[in-house]
């Protein structure tokens, strides 16, 4: 049984930092990718950014390039959201996603992905 645990969400003034933090169990758990997408009331879950957990390679929406990034933690079954320069346009629920086995999909397809997180709100305040 996978599971993905957020953490790092909250409240933040315009031009502010966070950073979100997604852990996967499953001792022999080793993803082919971890994303994270948002998702705003009355809205489809939207992609922010992704990870190959093979090589290392990110994948960003147009509208966080510069001001967010993906990494990951291989040891740990960790991967992080560094959030920069806060817009209130970036408030949203962040959900934490993970694509298993080894052969190509597409990160950014939420439909591809096989776990999911609970969510971490993520408010911010202009």
């Amino acid at each position: 049984q996978v599971q993905l645990v957020e953490s790092g969400g909250g409240l933040v003034q315009a031009g502010g930092s966070l950073r979100l933090s997604c852990a996967a169990s499953g001792r022999t758990f080793r993803p082919y990718y971890m994303g994270w997408f948002r998702q705003v009331a009355g809205k489809e879950r939207e992609f922010v950014a992704a990870v190959r957990w093979s090589g290392g390679y990110t994948y960003y929406t147009n509208s966080v390039k510069g001001r967010f990034t993906i990494s990951r933690d291989n040891d740990k079954n960790t991967v992080y959201l560094q959030m920069n320069s806060l817009k209130s346009e970036d408030t949203a629920v962040y959900y934490c996603g993970a694509i298993s086995g080894s052969y190509y999909r597409d990160p950014g397809d939420a439909s591809e992905y096989d776990y999911w997180g609970q969510g971490t709100q993520v408010t911010v305040s202009s």
